[in-house]
C-alpha cells in the first residue's frame, strides 16, 4: 500500500514497526479504534528483527534485584508458549559451572528457584560433571563442577513482528511500510492533530488527521520526542550476534555460559537450522540512520568466549555463516556499564503525543497496554483495553499427509490463517526444505505476494531468514527465488536485476563476517 491509498483521518496513528509498535496496533485495533501504523523503513527492520532470538525472563534482572521486570517477563513467556506454538517454542539451556568462576552452584540454583515459582513449575536441574559433559561435550573440563539444565523460550523475532501485524490487519487495523513520519501537526491548543508522511521511495508527502499520536520508534523515539527528563535519555547500545551452521557446535540444546572478560551471559543457541552465538552489549556511536555492524572487537570479544569454554572445537571464523548488529532503546540516568543498564520502559505525554520506550520483546503486550492507557484521555472514546489472546486466527483440523506435523505446527504458528494458503498453493517441491534450513519455498512465494515486500532484502532478512542462516545470503537461491516470485511481484527484469543486485552488496556490507 502506498501513502497516497491511505484515508485522512484516524483515531490514533502509531510511528514503529518493531514489535512494540506491532501491539500497540494490535491492541487498538481490537477495541475498535480506527488505528494506522506507520514505519519508515521495513517492519522489523530495526531491533526487533536483530535480537537473540529469545523469549525469557531474563536471570540477570534477578541479580539485579529487578523482580517485577522478571515476574513480568516470565508470565508474558509461558502466555507466548501457550498461545504461539509454531512461533515461540520452549528452548533448554545448559549452563556450566566452575568452582573458580562466578557465577556460583549455589547462587544460580537459588536465582533458578525463583524463576521456577513465578513460572509455577519446576525447569531447572543440577547435573555433575561427567553427566554435564555427556550432554555439553567439548565443554571446558578445568575446575567444572557440573552444571545447570534450565528452560526458556526462543521466537524468529520479525515473524513475529508480521504475525501481530497481521493480526491487527484482520481485526481492521492498518499498517505501512517505507512511510516516516517527517513533522507531527498540531492544532491551535498545541494537541497533537495530525502527522505528515513522506514515502522512502517516491519522495511523495502526505497530510494524514488523527486524535492522537503514539510514537514507538525505539532508538528513533527521542528524535520525534525529546525526553521530558533531562536526565533520561536513550541510549543506544549495540548487541551483535554470530551466526554458524548447526554441525560447528555438537549441543542437542543451548548453551548459556559467562564471558570470562566481564561476566556477562552469552548464549550458543539451535535456530532454524543454524546456530546464534552472540550477545554483545556495547555503546552504538554511529548515526542511526546508517546499518549497525558487528566490529572487530565485538568479534574478537566473542571468539574469544568460545575459546575459554569450548577450546577444543577449535571454531574458526571461516566456519561463520554470517553476522547481524542491531541497536537496543535503553533508558539511562547514570550512564552504567551498557549491561548493567535497565531494560524497563517509559512512558512520556506531551498534549496528544504519547511515547513509549526501553522495554524488551518478551514484554511486548504490557508496553501496548501502558501506551494505550496513557493515550486514552486524547482519543474520541474511551475504549478499555482488554486482556485477550494475540492470536487468534489459528486454523483448526487441517490435514495435508504431504507435510510432518512439526512442519504443519511451524506454518500455522508464523503464518495463522495464512497456513490455509500455503498449503492450497504448493507442490510436494514447494514444500521441501531449503538446504540447511527449517524454511520451505512455499514461504518464500506466499510471503512476497502478501507481506508488503518492497526489496528482496525483505524478503530474505525479515519474511524468511535465509539471508542469515545460508552462505553467502543464499545467493545461490536467487534464482529459484526469483523463478517463484516473478508471478506475485510486481518487478519486471530491470528491477529484479537492481535488487538482487542492491540486496547481495547489502549482505556483504553489513552481514558477510569476512568483511569486518
Amino acid at each position: 500500500m502506498n501513502i497516497s491509498d491511505l484515508q485522512e483521518k484516524w483515531d490514533l496513528v502509531v510511528i514503529g514497526g518493531g514489535i512494540t509498535g506491532a501491539g500497540i496496533l494490535l491492541e487498538a485495533s481490537r477495541m475498535g479504534l480506527r488505528s494506522l501504523l506507520v514505519e519508515q523503513n521495513d517492519f522489523a527492520s530495526g531491533t526487533s528483527s536483530r535480537s537473540s532470538k529469545l523469549v525469557h525472563g531474563g536471570l540477570r534482572y534477578l541479580k539485579e534485584g529487578r523482580l517485577y521486570l522478571t515476574y513480568i517477563s516470565v508470565r508474558e513467556r509461558e502466555r507466548l508458549i501457550r498461545e504461539a506454538p509454531g512461533l515461540v517454542e520452549p528452548l533448554g539451556f545448559m549452563t556450566p559451572v566452575y568452582s573458580n568462576r562466578s557465577p556460583g552452584r549455589l547462587s544460580l540454583k537459588a536465582g533458578f528457584r525463583i524463576y521456577d515459582l513465578m513460572s509455577h513449575r519446576k525447569d531447572h536441574r543440577f547435573w555433575k560433571e561427567s553427566e554435564f559433559s555427556m550432554r555439553v561435550p567439548c565443554v571446558k573440563q578445568e575446575k567444572l563442577l557440573g552444571g545447570f539444565r534450565f528452560r526458556d523460550a526462543q521466537v524468529d523475532d520479525a515473524r513475529l513482528v508480521l504475525r501481530v501485524i497481521n493480526e491487527a490487519l484482520l481485526s481492521g487495523g492498518c499498517a505501512v511500510n517505507y512511510a516516516g513520519v517527517i513533522e507531527i501537526s498540531r492544532n491551535a491548543r498545541g494537541d497533537a492533530a495530525g502527522v505528515v508522511l513522506r514515502e522512502s521511495e517516491t519522495g511523495k508527502t502526505k497530510q494524514i488527521l488523527t486524535s492522537a499520536v503514539i510514537n514507538a520508534a525505539g532508538s528513533w523515539a527521542e528524535k520525534i520526542h525529546p525526553s521530558p527528563d533531562q536526565s533520561l535519555h536513550l541510549r543506544p547500545l549495540r548487541g551483535s550476534h554470530l551466526v554458524f551452521p548447526q554441525w560447528v557446535f555438537p549441543f542437542p540444546e543451548a548453551v548459556s555460559f559467562f564471558h570470562p572478560g566481564d561476566g556477562r551471559p552469552i548464549f550458543i543457541i539451535p535456530w532454524e537450522g543454524a546456530v546464534i552465538y552472540g550477545t554483545t552489549d556495547v555503546d552504538h556511536k554511529n548515526d542511526l540512520s546508517s546499518e549497525p555492524v558487528i566490529s572487530k572487537e565485538e568479534i574478537s570479544y566473542l571468539m574469544d568466549g568460545l575459546d575459554a569454554f569450548f577450546p577444543s572445537l577449535e571454531i574458526s571464523l571461516k566456519n561463520a555463516l554470517s553476522s547481524y548488529a542491531g541497536v537496543r532503546p535503553v533508558l539511562s540516568r547514570k550512564q552504567l556499564a551498557p549491561s548493567k543498564e535497565s531494560r524497563e520502559h517509559v512512558v512520556w505525554i506531551n498534549k496528544g503525543l504519547v511515547t513509549i520506550t526501553g522495554g524488551k520483546l518478551t514484554t511486548f503486550r504490557k508496553l501496548a497496554a501502558d501506551a494505550l492507557k496513557a493515550v486514552k484521555p486524547f482519543l474520541p472514546r474511551a475504549p478499555q483495553v482488554k486482556d485477550e489472546e494475540t492470536f487468534k486466527s489459528i486454523p483448526e483440523n487441517i490435514i495435508d499427509e504431504r507435510i510432518s506435523p512439526f512442519l504443519l505446527r511451524r506454518l500455522i504458528g508464523r503464518y495463522g490463517e495464512g497456513a490455509k494458503e500455503i498449503l492450497k498453493d504448493s507442490g510436494a517441491d514447494d514444500l521441501s526444505y531449503i538446504p540447511g534450513t527449517n524454511t520451505v519455498w512455499a514461504e518464500i512465494r506466499y510471503a512476497a505476494k502478501n507481506e508488503a515486500v518492497r526489496h528482496l532484502e525483505d524478503l530474505l532478512l525479515r519474511r524468511v531468514r535465509i539471508g542469515l542462516i545460508t552462505p553467502e545470503g543464499g545467493k545461490e537461491h536467487v534464482g529459484r527465488i526469483k523463478k517463484l516470485c516473478a508471478p506475485v511481484l510486481p518487478w519486471d527484469e530491470k528491477k529484479w536485476d537492481s535488487e538482487i543486485n542492491m540486496y547481495l552488496e547489502k549482505w556483504r556490507r553489513s552481514h558477510s563476517v569476512a568483511l569486518n
